[in-house]
């Protein structure tokens, strides 16, 4: 299935960090390079023709595979070197292996797909590797005679977006922890802390109508593991009020583990600051990076003050939790705002950049009106003059007018795109070390890091349209950086 395709921060580095990003060079994108400078004025992003893009994996129509991050781990043996992580379709437990892969669409609110892990080995970094299903939300199959013909399975919003980190290694911590987002109803339940699994119903494809009384948040839930096939899940203690992990056994008899939400230092869920329908929740999507023993879990989540407005119309902002121990019953810091007011549906990934003590930053965003192509879906990229915490805030991510979501610090993405010069660059994500900070494969041992992201507009292998998630491709691209001045 796979296609292999080769705290205080100085008053100065202030000033230097808020600089508008510098206007990119001249020239046709497939030759000349297109370069901008970020860091605050020390450093210069260019990529050209020759920057290495590629497809990453060309999903079959009943599969997707959405946030792939791709995972260094220290040692070479199993699990090691590499492991991708991502979130991918449910399981079909019906279906035969000698039957053919049916078209799938989202359908169901209660059904986020599964986490799904494979090992790779370091040549086949820029391949995603053989992977499998680790946990999900247990569904039945849906399917119903419709005019001759099956109704597609079902594909929704359960846990998902996965974020994967190493616990405490320095303190001979085995376990590594992924991080996702599920959903508890708002009201009408017993148990609001639970993240619940009712229905939804959709008007068409991928576009969700909720009850009016299916409002939910979004919640933050964790697995442990130590060799990303077998996985525990934080849940509660029998007694209803302590911290207890519990293994996943799929295909197992009995109830599945009911995921209890990871806690702050007050003991409050880690939720989304507002309620909406199942399938128009934002927040709390972004990265997790160790620096200096400590967790930084930077994310975006809507402005409160946004809460009444239409879920698409939201603003959201930039958040900085800390933590020193991801086993704990109370994980994380309260939260911390760094910037914002941000577009609606931004996703900010946050990590060490490789090599340097800086904070890396991608985010989404569209080409400013005056670039080639026009103002279209990229991935915008820029660093922070040093380590410092502030400095991630003092960034200028978009240009006035913010909700237009324009940056000219885009990196200029070639691949995917539906042929007519439309690009979606959903979920992007990228590679990282074990402990959530830049690397590349040793084949690009000389870029700055290696991004993937999906497109929903590139066409499917089957060449039919029936889901804008299930069989679209996710892509792969490195970027260059180097530092102004140097040879």
């Amino acid at each position: 299935m796979a296609l292999l395709v080769a705290s205080t921060l100085a008053a100065a580095l202030v000033a230097a960090a808020t600089l508008p990003v510098q206007a990119r060079a001249a020239g046709t994108e497939a030759s000349a390079p297109s370069c901008y400078v970020t860091g605050g004025g020390g450093l210069e992003i260019c990529r050209d023709g020759a920057e290495a893009e590629g497809v990453l994996i060309a999903p079959a129509p009943c599969a997707f595979v959405r946030g792939v991050q791709i995972l260094r781990l220290p040692r070479a043996e199993a699990p090691g070197p590499l492991q991708t992580i991502f979130q991918g379709q449910s399981p079909v437990a019906s279906r035969r292996r000698d039957e053919p892969c049916p078209e799938r669409r989202a359908t169901d609110s209660r059904d986020g797909g599964s986490l799904r892990t494979g090992r790779s080995p370091e040549a086949l970094a820029t391949t995603l590797p053989p992977s499998a299903d680790r946990f999900w939300v247990d569904l039945p199959e849906e399917r119903a005679a419709k005019r001759g013909a099956t109704e597609p399975a079902s594909e929704g919003i359960g846990p998902r977006d996965p974020i994967a980190v190493s616990g405490r290694d320095w303190a001979g911590e085995a376990y590594s922890y992924v991080f996702l987002l599920g959903q508890e109803r708002v009201g009408g339940e017993p148990d609001d802390d639970a993240p619940t699994r009712r229905r939804g119903r959709r008007a068409g494809p991928d576009e969700p109508a909720a009850q009016p009384a299916d409002i939910r948040r979004r919640v933050q839930i964790a697995a442990r593991t130590v060799d990303f096939q077998t996985f525990e899940i934080r849940t509660r203690s029998p007694d209803g009020y302590g911290l207890a992990w519990t293994p996943f056994t799929p295909g197992g008899r009995g109830t599945p583990p009911n995921p209890a939400p990871v806690a702050d230092e007050s003991g409050k869920p880690i939720a989304s600051a507002c309620p909406a329908p199942a399938f128009e929740t934002h927040g709390l999507a972004g990265s997790i990076s160790i620096v200096d023993r400590t967790y930084h879990y930077v994310y975006t989540d809507v402005l409160p003050e946004d809460c009444g407005l239409a879920p698409e119309k939201r603003r959201t902002a930039l958040y900085l939790r800390t933590s020193k121990d991801l086993s704990a019953a109370k994980v994380w810091s309260a939260a911390k705002k760094l910037a914002g007011p941000l577009p609606p549906g931004s996703l900010v990934r946050v990590a060490r950049a490789k090599g340097m003590p800086r904070w890396a930053v991608s985010y989404t965003c569209q080409r400013p009106a005056n670039a080639p192509g026009g103002p279209v879906a990229d991935i915008c990229l820029q660093y922070t003059p040093d380590l410092n915490l502030d400095g991630i805030g003092a960034l200028t991510l978009y240009a006035d007018p913010v909700e237009a979501g324009r940056s000219p610090a885009y990196l200029g993405l070639r691949s995917g795109g539906d042929g007519s010069g439309r690009f979606d660059r959903s979920a992007h994500f990228w590679m990282t070390d074990a402990q959530g900070n830049l690397d590349t494969p040793a084949v690009y041992a000389g870029k700055a890091g290696f991004l993937t992201w999906l497109d929903r507009l590139a066409p499917t292998a089957s060449g039919r349209d029936a889901s804008s998630l299930y069989g679209r491709p996710v892509y792969w691209a490195t970027w260059t950086v180097r530092r102004i001045g140097a040879q």
